[in-house]
Parts: C-alpha cells; sequence; structure tokens
C-alpha cells in the first residue's frame, strides 16, 4: 500500500474508533436511565422526545460514516470500501467500549438488541462481529489492490450474491421475533405491547451461515480474480 492509503485508513480507524466511543457513550446514558439494575430483556419501551432523538440519532450516525467513505475515497469503489470498514471498525469498538467501561457483553454469546423497527432484530454478539470481520476483509482487498494499481470491478453477480447473502442474514436476525409474533401476539396488540413481552430464544444460525457463507463466497471469489486476472493499469 502507499503511504497516502496508509493514511486515510489510520485517520478512517481513528474517525471510526471514536463514533464507536460516542455509540457506546449514548447506550450506556440510556441503560442508566431505563435499565438501573442492568440491561436484560424484556425491554423498556423509550417514548417521547428520547425516543424521537433516538431514530435521528441512529440515521445520523449513517450519514456520517456514508460521509467518511465518500471523502476517503475517489471512486465509488473506494467509497465503498471504506464505508463498509469504517462501519465494522465503529461496530467492533462500540462493543470494545462497552465490555472496557461497563463489562457488558458478558461472553460473545451475550444477546443483542441491533434494531427495532420493522420488528426486533436480536442477535448474539458474535454474529454481528462476524459480520465486521467480513466486511473489513472486503474492505481491504478493495483498497489494496486499487492501491497497487488493478482494476478493481465487481461483477453484476458480486453485487446481487452480496445483497441477496444481507437478507439471508437479516432473516436469522428477525426469525426469533418473527416466530414470537405468530405464536403470542394477537393483531390487536400494540408494537408497545409486543416488544415489551419479548425475550430472545434461540438464534437460527443455520440461517446465518447461508447468509454469511454466500457473502464469503463472494469475497474469496472477488480475491481470487484479482489474483489470477491481468489488469491493464
Amino acid at each position: 500500500m502507499t503511504k497516502k492509503t496508509i493514511s486515510t485508513l489510520i485517520v478512517v480507524s481513528i474517525f471510526s474508533i471514536a463514533m464507536g466511543f460516542m455509540e457506546s457513550a449514548v447506550v450506556i446514558y440510556l441503560r442508566e436511565m431505563y435499565y438501573p439494575e442492568g440491561f436484560a430483556f424484556p425491554i423498556k419501551i423509550i417514548e417521547g422526545v428520547v425516543a424521537t432523538t433516538e431514530i435521528f440519532r441512529e440515521i445520523a450516525t449513517i450519514i456520517m460514516l456514508s460521509c467518511i467513505g465518500f471523502i476517503a475515497g475517489k471512486t465509488f469503489i473506494q467509497r465503498f470500501a471504506y464505508f463498509i470498514f469504517s462501519f465494522a471498525i465503529w461496530d467492533i469498538f462500540y462493543y470494545v467500549f462497552l465490555k472496557a467501561l461497563i463489562g457488558w457483553p458478558e461472553s460473545l454469546f451475550t444477546w443483542d438488541l441491533l434494531f427495532l423497527l420493522p420488528v426486533a432484530w436480536v442477535s448474539p454478539v458474535l454474529a454481528p462481529i462476524l459480520c465486521t470481520i467480513a466486511m473489513i476483509w472486503l474492505a481491504l482487498l478493495i483498497i489494496i489492490y486499487d492501491g497497487k494499481g488493478y482494476k478493481i470491478m465487481f461483477q453484476s453477480s458480486d453485487w446481487i450474491l452480496l445483497i441477496i447473502g444481507s437478507l439471508v442474514i437479516m432473516i436469522s436476525f428477525t426469525t426469533d421475533h418473527l416466530l414470537f409474533m405468530n405464536k403470542y401476539v394477537s393483531i390487536t396488540d400494540t408494537l408497545k405491547k409486543v416488544i415489551s413481552q419479548y425475550i430472545p430464544q434461540s438464534f437460527n444460525w443455520s440461517v446465518f451461515l447461508i447468509g454469511y457463507g454466500i457473502i464469503l463466497f463472494v469475497i474469496i471469489r472477488f480475491w481470487y480474480r484479482i489474483k489470477n486476472i491481468n489488469y491493464e493499469k
């Protein structure tokens, strides 16, 4: 890698780590307010201005990560690589700082609430960590080989498979809550009631690993292609 690429990766990493700390700080504040006895399911519903602020904070987080990708890269594929790299570093250090500051999660198999809409996204902490590893791997492949002068080009099938793999992983995150709703929730129940009664029971690792395997297949195939085809420099 060139010195410029290395310096860009360092700056993006520092930014993402700082964002991870900010995210963990907000979560610590919320847990002090709503879970003084310690976080556990079923979750307590946040309402009013705090709930509205949380929604826009999450949107702002994605905007900030997208912007750092846009600033760090010059082409679409570079910006995509820096975006997923920044996202992954941010997510990893979110957990690192929570562990360092409040001792949570207790293990990689501790349940975490990832999103709430349209249903609850839940999984053991290990699942999103595995996703970040794949994101960093793909991002570094793009950044390193692009820095060497290779023409980095994704095929249409690459994008399609990445989308399919991501959707399958999303299904694994939401399956348990959907099964809960189908079994215990009536059509007249409010979202507040549904969320406030839900306790995760099992994570569908089989579905997750299918989606994860699809993404790893794309990454390995992409790596093989750029290593074995002589692109014009």
